[in-house]
């Protein structure tokens, strides 16, 4: 499961769900793939998937909650939107303060669950895109130099080239071509894009 492209991750026990919920899926052109157990998605389950899951709370052997902690300790960062009966509520609202995107009580409306998958969806790809942002930012970052690190940081603070120079004992030319290599470096247009990424990497 290493696949690039979006996938909802169906796991449910009734097979009678996975079908109708497959069947549902297909019909508006989302990629599913069913499982019967939640040991089942464990065993071919890979960090880089992406998508989201639609997790059954309970489940033999393994249930729901089970899963979303295994999946947790694994750095999964799939969105999980629990399938729930109506006494199984308080379990679902518990695994939504643990990291769970959202719940639908089962028997559930068809289009209110194809509209909370595809905002799991877009939430995931929302997440992806900022996470390669805030990796390729670091990677910038690692090619600094130390001397245009403290640059930057003085920079981004709102100091002037002239602060710059008596802050770190160097002429105001110097800052000048240290800011320069830091600007080319981060692949920054303005001093406004430069201050967003120095902020992204330090969050």
């Amino acid at each position: 499961m290493t696949d690039e492209r979006q996938t909802v991750f169906v796991v449910d026990d009734e097979e009678s769900i996975r079908r109708s919920l497959s069947l549902l899926l297909d019909s508006v052109g989302l990629r599913s793939e069913c499982f019967a157990s939640a040991i089942e998605f464990l065993e071919r389950f890979a960090a880089g998937c992406r998508g989201c899951l639609l997790l059954d709370v309970r489940m033999p052997a393994m249930s729901g909650i089970d899963l979303q902690t295994q999946l947790t300790e694994k750095g999964s960062t799939l969105p999980i939107i629990f399938l729930t009966g109506h006494a199984d509520v308080p379990l679902a609202v518990r695994a939504m303060q643990a990291g769970a995107f959202d719940f639908l009580e089962k028997p559930f409306n068809d289009q209110e669950l194809l509209d909370r998958t595809h905002a799991a969806l877009d939430h995931e790809a929302r997440d992806r895109s900022d996470l390669g942002q805030s990796h390729a930012v670091a990677e910038r970052l690692a090619r600094l130099t130390p001397r245009e690190e403290e640059v930057l940081g003085l920079i981004v603070d709102g100091h002037p080239n002239k602060v710059v120079a008596a802050r770190l004992s160097i002429s105001e030319r110097t800052v000048e071509i240290h800011r320069a290599r830091v600007m080319d470096k981060m692949q920054a247009d303005s001093l406004a894009q430069l201050v967003r990424m120095w902020l992204a990497a330090r969050r």
